[in-house]
């Protein structure tokens, strides 16, 4: 994650390009998706009201029922429509306004347009139901050729809502302008099952990119399982506040982080598997946990507390990645280069909790990142919490990682710092790596004592072929053994090649 801040200057430039955009897609210079549906009737335009440069509508669907939106940043959407299962466009930033509803059957493909930064964005209040299943996920992709794919294709998936955050309230990430949070944690914003993401995280100004699935103050009466973000510009997965439950998560080939946590979340997070492209880390330095309380680290309710259980981070230093090289001349994201402004840095730590943070973990299985935890105390009181017990993070193995913990950010050696003393012992370990062996059910491991395979072919060993016994009847990861394939029908593991 990366602090967002957008100028009024900043805002009015963007206008000012997505305003020609959509002059440009009216002069009919665009590519629409009429070929995708061939034998449609043409059907008449909604009508569109303006409030300024704001565009309000019942209706969503615009060139005879083929493009989602009507090409502009500022789309509201205000009716209750339900989608025929199709392959649609999506152009401009697509808002789905308090009291509205979209529902996305199974099977429906969405291409997001990338001169538009095309984004759904579901506000406080709005209601979107994309109910796919194992066998007709909804996916929504990238609207360019296959094999010309790349992060930052188009914008990404915004859910937000009026669940509690640690701010009260607070503008979304990623250059919006929706204000959410409240105090209803049990909250709706809709049903996601069984979709994908891809190739989201436009860049909208530089370093600002969208992640792929974003959730604001989302409360835990709406429905989050079976999502898959591949390629995305900025973090696969991100929470500000809320407490919506997830399960059934995937993270692949992302750029900045797997999964950020900040500003209070506090929901639960079952079965999750993220894998990692080893030429493709951002230059804040990627990580598998990235979690916050804030971004000052002050001590707000409610506290970023959040449950993850039952994960899987394949990390760039596996066995199949043998000539990894964390530096420049190796990470350069290779084909999938998008040339955006986009840049380009590190791998960093399975897990960073920081800035008063309290987020826990278990039954976690991590392999080969250069790092395997860091408790940050720079900003906020997070090594104070793990030191009085506050979260845990218990039943984790750390496998192949370069070293099993740091105490700065950005810092690649296993010893000790203390940033409330300014304390400095390079002959001791780092408390992350004291604090992650203080919990007995934990443990270091080699990667080649795990005996992975690769059943889905995601490119990496990731699942136990036997059960990782967490001692208690339970196991580590987010697979039980290699007969436990909830990937299956409805993942895919290589978005640049498919035909949509």
């Amino acid at each position: 994650m990366k602090t967002k801040e957008v100028t009024g200057a900043k805002l009015s430039r963007i206008g000012k390009i997505m305003l020609t955009a959509a002059i440009v897609a009216g002069m009919g210079l665009v590519t629409s998706c009429k070929e995708e549906n061939p034998g449609e009737q043409k059907t008449q335009d909604p009508e569109v009201t303006y409030k300024g440069n704001v565009a309000y509508s019942n209706g969503i669907l615009f060139e005879n029922g083929t493009q989602l939106g009507n090409g502009t940043q500022n789309f509201h959407f205000t009716g209750n429509v339900t989608l025929k299962k199709g392959v649609y466009i999506m152009k401009g930033w697509v808002y789905v306004d308090a009291g509205a509803r979209l529902i996305i059957p199974a099977g429906t493909v969405i291409k997001g347009d990338k001169q538009t930064m095309a984004t759904l964005i579901v506000e406080p209040g709005g209601y979107v139901e994309m109910n796919g299943t194992e066998q007709e996920p909804v996916v929504m992709t990238s609207a360019q050729e296959p094999g010309n794919r790349r992060p930052g294709d188009w914008g990404g998936l915004i859910i937000c809502g009026k669940a509690r955050n640690n701010q009260g309230t607070m503008q979304i990430e990623g250059g919006p302008t929706t204000i959410h949070g409240g105090q209803n944690d049990d909250d709706n914003s809709g049903i996601y099952r069984y979709v994908r993401v891809e190739f989201a995280g436009y860049p909208f100004d530089t370093d600002k990119e969208i992640n792929g699935i974003t959730f604001g103050s989302v409360g835990r009466g709406t429905t989050v399982d079976h999502l898959q973000v591949s390629y995305s510009n900025d973090d696969s997965f991100e929470w500000f506040g809320g407490t919506v439950n997830c399960k059934n998560l995937v993270a692949y080939r992302g750029w900045d982080d797997e999964f950020d946590t900040d500003n209070g979340f506090s929901g639960s997070v079952d079965m999750v598997l993220s894998v990692r492209d080893p030429r493709i880390a951002d230059t804040s330095q990627s990580n598998g946990f990235e979690s916050d309380n804030n971004a000052s680290g002050a001590e707000s309710a409610p506290f970023t507390s959040a449950r993850f259980s039952h994960v899987t981070f394949i990390g760039p230093m596996t066995a199949k990645n043998s000539d990894f090289q964390n530096t420049s001349d190796y990470i350069t994201a290779g084909s999938v280069f998008p040339n955006n402004g986009s840049k380009l840095g590190k791998f960093q730590a399975a897990m960073q909790i920081r800035r008063s943070s309290k987020l826990n973990a278990t039954n976690v299985l991590a392999v080969g990142y250069p790092i395997g935890l860091i408790v940050d105390g720079e900003k906020g009181n997070t090594v104070k919490y793990a030191k009085n017990g506050e979260f845990k993070l218990e039943n984790i193995i750390f496998a192949g990682m370069g070293v099993v913990g740091t105490d700065k950010n950005k810092l690649y050696e296993d010893y000790f710092y203390d940033f409330a003393t300014g304390t400095e012992d390079k002959t001791r370990k780092s408390y992350s790596h004291e604090f992650f062996l203080s919990n007995s059910s934990n443990k270091v491991m080699k990667e080649s004592e795990l005996n992975l395979q690769d059943p889905m072919k995601v490119g990496q060993n990731y699942c136990p072929a036997t059960m990782l016994s967490d001692g208690k009847g339970g196991y580590i990861g987010a697979f039980k053994d290699a007969t436990d394939n909830w990937l299956k029908g409805w993942t895919n593991f290589d978005p640049q090649n498919t035909k949509y």
